[in-house]
């Protein structure tokens, strides 16, 4: 993984390796999610890697001991709706015992502001850590006005996750918030005029849905 302050790029050979074969776009929908939910499940290693532990009493066939275990429930995983839904079972898959947020941001198609319209979360967020999880990163706007969202909760930590980001995305997300970490598989060249990412891989909600 490789990592400038407070960004971090999974460049594990088989992150990279899902992540090309998603980019294509003779991908099936059916494949695309499959790929999706396998290449979160590795990002999840990667992020959960600074999670806290905690000692538990065991008994083995041979001997009582204590052993390290994480303490999944809190941890909260927190999508943004709907695209960041195709990340999140993945996660799960690795921390089945973490609680969900859900948030639901619309961009105002005038002012191209985050608006909200959907909002809830697990109780107790201060005892919490939180990851964030979004396949793009774009123009990055979404993502601050979540983070924003959940910073009023006042949890433990934020972390972002996302699949792809663009340089203008981390750029907007870290100025905003340089006190969250942002995970990603790959930072792409740059966003074109309608806030696509290039190269990118299109639309991650029409290509995880088949809604296109």
């Amino acid at each position: 993984m490789s990592s400038n302050n407070n960004v971090h790029v999974i460049d594990h050979p088989l992150v990279q390796h899902k992540l090309t074969l998603m980019r294509r776009k003779d991908a099936s929908t059916n494949s695309f999610r499959r790929l999706l939910n396998e290449l979160a499940s590795l990002m999840a290693y990667e992020v959960t890697r600074d999670m806290p532990m905690q000692e538990i009493e065991v008994e083995t066939p041979l001997e009582t001991m204590t052993a390290k275990v994480i303490d999944g429930k809190k941890l909260v995983f927190v999508s943004i709706l709907r695209a960041g839904n195709g990340i999140l079972e993945g996660m799960l898959n690795v921390v089945p015992g973490a609680r969900v947020g859900h948030i639901g941001l619309y961009r105002d198609p005038k002012t191209l502001t985050a608006v909200e319209y959907y909002f809830k979360m697990p109780g107790e967020m201060e005892n919490r850590d939180i990851v964030v999880v979004d396949p793009m990163l774009a123009t990055g706007n979404s993502a601050v006005a979540a983070v924003e969202r959940l910073k009023e909760l006042r949890p433990k930590s934020i972390k972002f996750v996302c699949l792809l980001a663009a340089p203008e995305g981390v750029k907007t997300l870290q100025d905003a918030h340089p006190d969250v970490p942002i995970y990603t598989a790959a930072i792409d060249r740059e966003l074109n005029d309608h806030g696509y990412i290039l190269p990118g891989l299109g639309d991650a909600g029409d290509r995880i849905f088949g809604t296109k």
